[in-house]
């Protein structure tokens, strides 16, 4: 299922205080962007979900974030450099965007 309007205008508050912000509908989903760099990506099933790159995973799984695991029909499960913004976060611009920030400084 697509995302609706409500829910990419969400997504775009959300992280709208970083600036220069951008976004591509992919895979029934959205790609989330900061001066032309993909930080998040918000699922079709309306999930938000940071990218962790180095010390970021570490500290995406210290603070609980479940991390994205793809499974595919025949396929093994694969690991996806994606976790998903925690509950605190996904009505909290403040929380989501210094978390965005953090991910990016590891891109």
């Amino acid at each position: 299922m697509a995302l609706s309007n409500e829910e990419i205008a969400h997504a775009r508050d959300l992280f709208d205080a970083l600036g220069e912000l951008t976004t591509r509908k992919m895979f029934g989903g959205l790609g989330i962007y900061h001066r032309g760099v993909i930080f998040a990506v918000m699922l079709s099933d309306g999930r938000i979900m940071l990218k962790g790159q180095g010390e970021m995973q570490d500290r995406f799984d210290a603070l609980g974030m479940k991390r994205w695991t793809s499974v595919r029909p025949g396929k093994s499960p694969t690991a996806m450099p994606y976790w998903t913004l925690p509950d605190s976060a996904q009505d909290d611009a403040e929380e989501a965007v210094a978390l965005a920030r953090a991910a990016l400084a590891c891109l």
